[in-house]
């Protein structure tokens, strides 16, 4: 791979579909002045036949860095903006020097076209990524617009959440000469959602599949008050069970991270079809038993510990991280860890115990859940 420091500055030109014509003077004079323009046959057939240009390889990414290297002055061409789910965010991630040159992009031209306010759409770019994402901006009545799906996909997805209500429009080529309503070469997806309301948290236990090993909605809550989300963290839910405070670490903001660590395989599969079915399919699942499978991972914002406290070194390899941590405990043995763990680092040890209002005979009476020790802690920075 070429040394980022070899690398040459770049420019990085937006084209719609309305070409050559619809580009600013700066945009064609960068576009004129390169060695070379690289970009999609699409992109490429809009330019003067004098511009010498090159199409990307095929796949990308592998030959991206040798591709461009040793080519002069390199004008790279993308659809609209850029920085939209586009080649210019690659590049500037693989250290390039880029200078970007957007035009309306897709998202814009399609707001303008439904007359739908920028602050009331969720944008949700599937481009490269699983179709599951979608989920997580339905609720009743959001507007969202969805870039780089299937038509086929974006139904079925919608269908298997009880969306198939809601009002689906493709807007194809936009901005260009062939725009129009109906699937295209360059097709946004505006969805008017129109299914039952799910909760970003706070989800009900029946929205998971799992075999029993789940840390309750009322728990969950307690746990994640603790672990305070916040954008683009990173979260380690080690003993993941059903994956439920990972998932919904996930759901509080599309930029958190979340990997569920896991030891049996069949828990495993089960915590990514969750993943999957609540909007956050990007969930990292490792299959293995900590505190080996702990290490290599990205280092935490914040741990969940719903289990494995008896085994040794767990606590300790999430403790050296210096995230936030909160554990759970539900066996005399677990509570003892927990205890040893606030007496020499301090944090906040509680008990948590839920009743419920169940019929008993004529009546109505609580029936108590098992109740749970929980140790949170916070490092000194």
């Amino acid at each position: 791979m070429t040394n980022v420091r070899e690398k040459s500055p770049l420019t990085v030109v937006g084209i719609g579909a309305d070409g050559w014509s619809a580009l600013s003077g700066q945009a064609r004079e960068a576009v004129l002045r390169a060695d070379v323009v690289v970009g999609s046959p699409r992109q490429l057939a809009y330019l003067p036949s004098e511009v010498k240009s090159e199409p990307w390889p095929s796949p990308l990414l592998p030959a991206l860095d040798d591709f461009l290297a040793g080519k002069g002055r390199v004008c790279v061409l993308a659809s609209g903006d850029p920085l939209l789910s586009g080649i210019g965010t690659t590049l500037l991630r693989r250290g390039y020097d880029v200078e970007i040159l957007p035009a309306l992009s897709s998202v814009t031209l399609a707001r303008a076209k439904l007359g739908w306010a920028a602050e009331e759409t969720e944008v949700v770019t599937v481009v490269g990524r699983a179709i599951g994402r979608v989920s997580r901006a339905l609720a009743p009545g959001r507007k969202v617009l969805v870039l780089g799906a299937n038509a086929e996909d974006l139904l079925d997805l919608l269908k298997a959440r009880g969306y198939e209500r809601s009002r689906v429009t493709a807007l194809s080529d936009l901005g260009g000469p062939d725009e129009r309503i109906g699937p295209g070469s360059l097709t946004v997806f505006a969805v008017e959602a129109d299914g039952p309301a799910l909760p970003l948290t706070g989800l009900p236990d029946d929205a998971f599949e799992h075999d029993g090993q789940l840390t309750k909605r009322d728990l969950r809550a307690s746990a994640l008050a603790r672990l305070a989300p916040s954008p683009g963290e990173l979260l380690w839910d080690v003993g993941a069970g059903a994956g439920s405070v990972g998932i919904e670490w996930s759901r509080a903001h599309p930029l958190n991270r979340a990997i569920a660590i896991e030891r049996l395989p069949e828990r495993a599969t089960r915590i990514a079809r969750n993943a999957d079915t609540l909007g956050v399919p990007e969930l990292d699942v490792v299959i293995g038993a900590a505190p080996e499978a702990l290490e290599g991972l990205t280092r935490p914002n914040a741990i969940f510990l719903g289990g494995g406290l008896t085994i040794p070194g767990v606590l300790d390899a999430c403790l050296a991280t210096g995230a936030r941590i909160v554990a759970h405990g539900v066996t005399l043995e677990s509570e003892q860890a927990l205890a040893r763990a606030y007496t020499g680092h301090g944090g906040e040890l509680i008990r948590v115990g839920v009743e419920q209002a169940a019929p008993l005979g004529g009546f109505t009476g609580w029936t108590p859940a098992r109740a749970v020790t929980q140790w949170s802690y916070r490092s000194r920075p």
